[in-house]
């Protein structure tokens, strides 16, 4: 990765930045129509950085308008493939080309590391993007083999108008998860950012308006979720509805579809990770690094964080041990600076929520090790201390509920079949990780875990070819690979009767 540069870059570019807060609508920003305004409060030092547009029912009827107008002409649906791809890739090399500010954004309105946002929020970003455009090009229809008196052909459409409604914790990766494929497949967009992190979403409108998208093909309108969310999910004129975020929410937009026009609805939820540690793993110091890197990181604000930590018994205090130490070498710190490792938490709310939970843990009966308080709060900032539980029963909250914060929750098991009943023991199933020199046990755990992806001897590995998302509360459909294009495509069977 290359060397970032220091501190002082990156605070005094904070301070000249040029924030765009308006709603981006049929090719231009806009206000929002009544004027109002939401912060964007920044969880590094809680100053206002912004005052962003509060769109809502009227701002999202425009953004809609504008949408189905530019799919029913085929400005962007009928132009070719090939033509397409050009304009994607070149919406790609416009995000690397404004890495620096887009990952500023990133890192000030959610409080993510600066380094990661750098390394790979934005990277990831434009890759995600390129890659869908590229892959344009190569989609195939079908001709299934049928009487000789008739001619059947299978062929791909764009389904319509698509309202992507994203999470805060990785803004723009998320984005591009749903604007990849949606794009590529010739919809018209209307993107929801997170109200607590719209500046970065915002911003790629212009990029993509640039890069000579059309006008009304890619709309961006920030707003609160009750109001702008809801408003784009029981739109009558929406066809697809693709969202990631909480499990109650994507109960909502579920409901917004059966009231309104019954519109497709793709969800990716929350999770409750297990990462299962055999006594057999091949290198217990790497998975203990790795269990630790997989709750801290991002602050622990993954939907597929390993929040859930299963040791067998003979290798608990050692693996337990080495966790706790990681922990200590992980403290939160100025998301600015290119050594944090670990940045603030997003917004009150969610710092709340997180230390609730800590508190929920000790009442439960569960052994705090470490962590477990607020840090730097000299700062005016909301950050949180890397926090592991140990002693932790499966039926214990912290072992059940998604927290969306640093905080672990150690168990132990003694046989596989108690590590399998603990692991699908919630009502997520997102993803899974297993660490065992044992192929006969990966595979046999990996096919027993209800999990819509399983790692073996790693932790949140993959790259955009294959497809991510959940089975059970953790949502269904999934994001990235080409399999996305099926949640934005219909097929349609032409039958032809040949003259005899």
């Amino acid at each position: 990765m290359p060397t970032l540069k220091p501190l002082d870059h990156w605070t005094s570019m904070a301070e000249s930045l040029d924030i765009r807060t308006d709603a981006f609508i049929d090719g231009s920003y806009t206000p929002a129509a009544s004027g109002e305004t939401f912060d964007a409060v920044s969880p590094r030092d809680g100053r206002v950085i912004a005052k962003v547009a509060a769109g809502d029912t009227e701002d999202v009827d425009r953004a809609v308008a504008a949408a189905r107008r530019a799919f029913d002409d085929g400005r962007w649906a009928g132009m070719a493939p090939a033509k397409r791809k050009r304009l994607m890739v070149r919406f790609a090399d416009l995000i690397r080309a404004n890495a620096e500010e887009i990952a500023l954004l990133t890192s000030l309105e959610m409080g993510k590391p600066i380094a990661d946002a750098m390394n790979i929020d934005v990277p990831a970003t434009a890759n995600n993007i390129a890659w869908y455009g590229e892959a344009i090009d190569k989609l195939l229809d079908e001709m299934p083999f049928v009487d000789p008196g008739a001619l059947a052909l299978v062929t791909r459409e764009p389904a319509g108008v698509v309202g992507a409604v994203v999470p805060w914790n990785f803004p723009l990766i998320m984005a591009s998860w749903k604007l990849g494929p949606s794009l590529a497949a010739g919809c018209s967009v209307i993107l929801k950012p997170a109200e607590q992190s719209p500046l970065s979403a915002i911003r790629i409108a212009e990029l993509a308006s640039e890069a000579g998208i059309p006008d009304g093909v890619f709309n961006v309108v920030p707003g609160l979720g009750p109001t702008a969310g809801q408003a784009l999910g029981r739109h009558m004129d929406v066809d697809v509805v693709t969202f990631t975020g909480s499990t109650e929410v994507g109960r909502m937009f579920m409901r917004y579809a059966s009231e309104s026009n019954m519109k497709r609805v793709y969800l990716e939820l929350g999770g409750k990770t297990a990462n299962i540690v055999f006594p057999d793993a091949y290198d217990l110091a790497a998975a203990a690094a790795v269990s630790a890197w997989g709750i801290f990181f991002n602050q622990g604000e993954m939907c597929t964080a390993a929040s859930r930590l299963l040791v067998h018994s003979d290798v608990h205090d050692e693996v337990i041990e080495r966790v706790v130490k990681r922990a200590g070498k992980m403290p939160p710190g100025d998301p600015l600076d290119p050594e944090t490792k670990m940045g603030a938490i997003v917004d009150a709310a969610q710092l709340e929520k997180v230390l609730g939970y800590v508190e929920i843990g000790r009442s439960e009966g569960a052994t705090l090790l470490t962590g477990g308080g607020r840090a730097m709060e000299d700062t005016g900032g909301l950050y949180a201390e890397p926090t592991v539980f140990d002693g932790v029963s499966p039926s214990m909250r912290i072992a059940q509920e998604e927290i969306f914060g640093p905080v672990l929750s150690t168990l132990t098991f003694g046989s596989w079949e108690e590590a399998v009943e603990i692991a699908n023991g919630t009502m997520y199933g997102l993803a899974a990780s297993i660490w065992t020199r044992d192929l006969s046990v990966a595979h046999k755990t990996a096919r027993a875990l209800r999990a819509g992806t399983v790692w073996v001897n790693c932790f949140e590995e993959g790259d955009i070819t294959v497809p991510f998302g959940g089975v059970k509360a953790s949502g269904f459909g999934r994001d990235k690979s080409l399999h996305a294009f099926d949640k934005f495509m219909d097929l349609k069977t032409t039958w032809i009767k040949l003259d005899q």
